[in-house]
C-alpha cells in the first residue's frame, strides 16, 4: 500500500483539488458535466464497483487506514484510480471540505453515469451484464424537496425491484451528498434521471405505454373517493410521489390513469414522502412476486 502514498501532502486550503472537493461535498448536487461527490469508505467502494470512473480520491492522514480497501475495490473495477489522482491531506483540512460532522477521511469524485429513458424501462444490468427483463416499475419524485427523502426513496426503489427512478424539476438532486448518503449507494446503481420537465415525462410515459399512478400520502379527502387502497401494480407503471406539503402537481393528477390512496388515521395529516413511496413500492413488489410465483 505504501507505493500509493507517495503523493505530497496537501497543506493549503487554497489547493484547487480541496476547493473542488469542498464545493462538491457541501453542494446541492453536480451540474451536468461535473463529477458526483461521495464520502465515506462504503460509498466510495460502491461507486467504484458500480463501474463509475474515478476523477480523484482524497484521503486524510487518519483515513489512510481505509485506503487499502478502497484501492482493492478500484483494482477490481474496470477503470480503477490513476495513482496521480490519489490525493492526501491533513485531518484538519479534510474536515474543512467534508460534508459530514464526523468524516471517515475518505472521499471521491466520480463521473456521472449516463442513463437514458430506455434504461429506466428495463432496469440495471445484472452482474454478468445481462438485463433481467423486468416489467417497468418507475418511481417518480415530483417536487420532493428534501434530499433525505429523495435518497430514501431511491434506496427503497432499488430494494423493491424498481427499474428506475426520476426526479422532476423542483426536486432535490438525487446525486447531492445528502441524498447519496440516504440512498446508501442505491443512487449509484439504480438508473436515475434528474430534473425532468413533467410534461415531457408524461409524454414519454404515454409513448412507452407506462401507466401513470398518482400516489397520495395525505389523509382521505373527497377527491380520494375514487382512489384505490390497493391498485394493480403488475403492469408497466410509473408511481408519482409528490411534494411533502403540497402533494402532486395538478398536471399529474389530471394525467393519472389511477390514484392510490394510502389509508391512514384521520389524526395524521400525511405521511413522510419517503415512507409513502416505500409502502407503495413494497405493495408493487408483493404483487409482482405473486405474478412470478404463478408462472
Amino acid at each position: 500500500m505504501a507505493e500509493h502514498l507517495t503523493a505530497d501532502l496537501i497543506t493549503s486550503r487554497d489547493n484547487k483539488w480541496l476547493k473542488t472537493f469542498r464545493a462538491a461535498l457541501r453542494g446541492t448536487g453536480p451540474a451536468d458535466n461535473d463529477p458526483i461527490a461521495v464520502e465515506g469508505r462504503k460509498l466510495v467502494e460502491d461507486s467504484l464497483r458500480s463501474g463509475l470512473e474515478a476523477v480523484a480520491l482524497l484521503v486524510s492522514e487518519s483515513g489512510e487506514r481505509e485506503l487499502e480497501y478502497v484501492l482493492r475495490a478500484a483494482s477490481e473495477s474496470v477503470t480503477g484510480i490513476p495513482r496521480a489522482r490519489v490525493l492526501r491531506t491533513t485531518d484538519k483540512l479534510f474536515e474543512s471540505v467534508a460534508g459530514t460532522e464526523t468524516p471517515q477521511g475518505v472521499a471521491a469524485l466520480v463521473c456521472q453515469p449516463e442513463w437514458r429513458f430506455e434504461d429506466l424501462l428495463r432496469g440495471a444490468a445484472s452482474s454478468d451484464g445481462a438485463f433481467l427483463g423486468h416489467v417497468p416499475l418507475l418511481l417518480v419524485m415530483a417536487g420532493v424537496q428534501d434530499p433525505g427523502n429523495v435518497g430514501t426513496i431511491i434506496r427503497s426503489a432499488e430494494a423493491f425491484g424498481a427499474t428506475g427512478a426520476i426526479t422532476t424539476r423542483g426536486s432535490a438532486d438525487p446525486w447531492s451528498p445528502k441524498a447519496m448518503r440516504a440512498s446508501a449507494g442505491s443512487a449509484l446503481r439504480l438508473p436515475v434521471l434528474r430534473g425532468m420537465a413533467v410534461p415531457v415525462l408524461l409524454a414519454q410515459l404515454r409513448v412507452a405505454e407506462v401507466k401513470v399512478m398518482a400516489a397520495s400520502s395525505h389523509a382521505t379527502t373527497e377527491r380520494d373517493n375514487e382512489a384505490q387502497a390497493v391498485a394493480d401494480l403488475r403492469d408497466p407503471v410509473a408511481i408519482f410521489i409528490g411534494n411533502e406539503g403540497a402533494g402532486l402537481p395538478p398536471e399529474v393528477e389530471h394525467a393519472a390513469d389511477a390514484r392510490i390512496a394510502i389509508p391512514i388515521t384521520e389524526s395524521v395529516e400525511s405521511l413522510n414522502a419517503g415512507i409513502a413511496a416505500s409502502i407503495v413500492l413494497y405493495e408493487a413488489a408483493r404483487q409482482r412476486k405473486g405474478t412470478t410465483d404463478e408462472h
